[in-house]
């Protein structure tokens, strides 16, 4: 380090080395989630041709190699000569940063790419790029390595580069079919930049292109995944394709996590608005003029009987997870809308005027997926999380108003049951609302004197240590007797159930705080259910829940998770509920003369058969018939207290929440409604069922 610092320290990064130098500002990150960001680059300049009306399927190959393929049969990349570089149309797109036709030249009426940066991001942060365009009977092909023209001596990574010196070329290496129009790129992401571990996750790329195809109409989106499955032998290519002709109606009933409360909405309307924007002109200057834009919004919502809030937005395709003008608008048109109509049906609704409707009671159970779509919106950054444009917060509100109050003022039957069905929803909500907060402004820790307001079967524990206390929810009275022996009264409490509570899946907010178990385990934690869950004033640090190592016991173990997911889920998200791991085998070991005999507990038929063999082997004995527990039941205390209760020896099997919506799916397929799917899927997996598991 010097304290010198004049002119000849600063540097100018040309081209494509400030893509290389600074990756982050353009990608987000360099590892999988910028891996991904990538692909999406190439793939969307698909999507914007299908947009525009070119092209009707999108083909993403993960070749085993690591690299990615995007083709397409749109009208290709141009391959005239650029006048003011010199370069072919192709060359341009993948050297030069802020290059293509995204700048309002009349191509695109609207598309997610605006900076022009997409294309030549991917070429420079790749080991080896390949283009082919399809245009007026010919194929020609260019390859780039790290953001450089030139040869290649053969496919793959290892072959040998040669740049183009003089100038480059746009070879022609073949005839096209007549009529055939499209581009093939294929590319290796340079590991010289991205982490060791990123990759790319078909999950995700499963979810991104499910989604484009949902807003896409008409669309279809292919997936191959040639990549070796680990640990497989061989394994043949995945192929799963996407096309949805229901649009974004289509998109939220497919997002919808509870049970319709109104139909699926369509709102969708036009607004202008004026904007001043810098216009190349044919000289190359840059002329401030004032430009009319025109936004299309289309939005598709409705209303189920939970109490979560599901919302997409998009411009031009583009998912906005954070946001933006046009989503504030779309909650600012909705809360004026539902508060004038509920002020009108005061008297029918039982509302008071000191009663005020908040955008939670509003948003409670909606699912929403809004789109705009209009020329070069204003993002914030290149990732392009949060739409920025001013104007279009007021038109968005706009059309909500005025498609959604007619939805409202309409005459007809259906419309009035459904329009009075949400209202007394949005209202129950408010109630419910005051009445959690009134419960928490005058709920206090647990002392001597307020013990009485508890369940009277709670066998609760002495400390107040939030983070040292266990919950132990015990199936049956029988093993609550056996549990009282054998636990810490210190740190743990233990709460009793009895059999197999109500099924929250399929029931009412109303019947679950109905129902005696379920209102016994929300009053013992302490801490509400649902929306107005606060895990701060939980009374446990761990919540445990303690079944029979059968068949029955999975099922009890599944209905109170089912209830935890449903309303407690901020409990599974911080990793505080656990399922306790009782011993299905009790193993005498007879030790020879007098060295006393050794008790071995094992989990499974597996592990029972692993321990007797080996015994066996070693030409030790063990008391015969082996102990098999039914139930929790059948310990005595210190055998319980040692194999599931005694921080010391117990297992626990801590239960957690990777991925939220699909475990909203398989909530919904085991514990729902819908009878067909669930029969579906036990036919399906009845094979994979393990027939000696099952007491019977």
């Amino acid at each position: 380090m010097t304290a010198e610092y004049s002119a000849h320290h600063l540097q100018v990064l040309e081209g494509l080395e400030a893509v290389r130098k600074r990756p982050g500002m353009y990608i987000g990150s360099t590892d999988s989630r910028g891996l991904m960001h990538c692909a999406w680059e190439i793939i969307d300049n698909s999507v914007d041709e299908a947009l525009a009306g070119h092209g009707s399927r999108i083909d993403i190959v993960l070749h085993a190699d690591g690299s990615v393929e995007v083709r397409d049969r749109a009208r290709g990349i141009p391959v005239d000569v650029e006048p003011r570089t010199g370069l072919t149309g192709v060359e341009v797109v993948f050297t030069k940063l802020h290059a293509g036709g995204k700048f309002g030249g009349g191509s695109y009426a609207a598309s997610g790419g605006l900076h022009g940066v997409g294309a030549s991001v991917v070429n420079a942060l790749s080991e080896r790029l390949d283009v082919e365009v399809d245009r007026a009977g010919k194929t020609y092909a260019m390859s780039f390595h790290r953001g450089e023209p030139g040869i290649f001596s053969g496919p793959g990574l290892d072959a040998a580069f040669t740049p183009f010196e003089a100038a480059s070329e746009l070879r022609v290496i073949g005839k096209a079919p007549r009529g055939a129009t499209g581009t093939r790129i294929r590319y290796w992401a340079d590991r010289q930049i991205f982490t060791k571990d990123a990759e790319f996750g078909l999950a995700e790329l499963e979810q991104r292109a499910r989604q484009t195809a949902f807003l896409v109409p008409g669309l279809e989106i292919v997936l191959v995944d040639e990549r070796p499955v680990p640990g497989a032998e061989s394994s043949a290519p995945r192929e799963t394709s996407f096309r949805y002709d229901g649009g974004i109606s289509e998109f939220a009933e497919y997002l919808a996590p509870d049970a319709a409360v109104t139909d699926t909405w369509r709102l969708t309307g036009d607004g202008t608005f004026t904007e001043t924007v810098p216009v190349l002109q044919p000289t190359g200057a840059m002329v401030p003029t004032e430009v009319e834009r025109t936004c299309h919004v289309d939005i598709a919502l409705r209303w189920g009987t939970g109490y979560d809030t599901v919302t997409r937005s998009f411009v031009n395709i583009i998912s906005t997870p954070k946001g933006g003008t046009h989503l504030s608008g779309f909650e600012q048109g909705l809360m004026k809308l539902i508060r004038d109509q509920v002020q009108q049906n005061a008297r029918k609704l039982k509302v008071s005027a000191n009663d005020k409707i908040e955008k939670d009671d509003i948003l409670a159970g909606l699912t929403a997926v809004l789109t705009v779509s209009f020329p070069e919106p204003q993002f914030e950054g290149q990732t392009k999380e949060v739409l920025g444009t001013p104007a279009i917060r007021a038109i968005v509100a706009g059309v909500v108003a005025a498609q959604l109050g007619a939805r409202f003022s309409s005459s007809k039957r259906e419309d009035k049951a459904q329009t009075s069905l949400l209202l007394e929803k949005v209202v129950s909500e408010m109630k419910a609302r005051v009445s959690a907060r009134t419960h928490k402004e005058t709920q206090r820790r647990k002392n001597a004197l307020e013990s009485s307001s508890l369940p009277a079967k709670l066998a609760d524990c002495r400390t107040n240590d939030v983070a040292e206390s266990e919950l132990f929810i015990v199936e049956g009275d029988s093993a609550l007797g056996t549990a009282k022996h054998a636990r810490n009264s210190e740190y743990q409490a233990l709460l009793p159930i009895r059999g197999k509570i109500l099924n929250v899946q399929k029931a009412s907010i109303s019947d679950m705080l109905s129902n005696a178990e379920c209102a016994a385990i929300i009053q013992t934690i302490g801490a509400g259910s649902g929306r107005s869950f606060d895990i701060e004033t939980a009374r446990y640090g761990k919540i445990i829940l303690m079944s029979d190592a059968d068949v029955d016991g999975a099922h009890i173990r599944t209905l109170l998770l089912t209830l935890f997911f449903r309303y407690m889920r901020p409990l599974i998200e911080e990793g505080r509920v656990y399922a306790a791991v009782p011993p299905l085998h009790r193993v005498i070991v007879v030790n020879p003369g007098s060295k006393p005999n050794e008790t071995v507990y094992t989990y499974s038929e597996k592990e029972l058969h692993a321990l007797l063999s080996k015994l066996q082997r070693a030409g030790k004995r063990w008391q015969e018939p082996v102990q098999r527990y039914k139930g929790l039941g059948e310990m005595d205390a210190d055998q319980l207290a040692t194999t599931t209760m005694d921080r010391g020896g117990r297992t626990l099997r801590r239960v957690r929440v990777e991925d939220a919506e699909m475990a909203a799916t398989v909530f919904e397929l085991l514990m729902g409604s819908e009878v067909a799917p669930r029969r579906d899927f036990i036919v399906s997996s009845a094979d994979r069922l393990d027939r000696e598991a099952i007491d019977a």
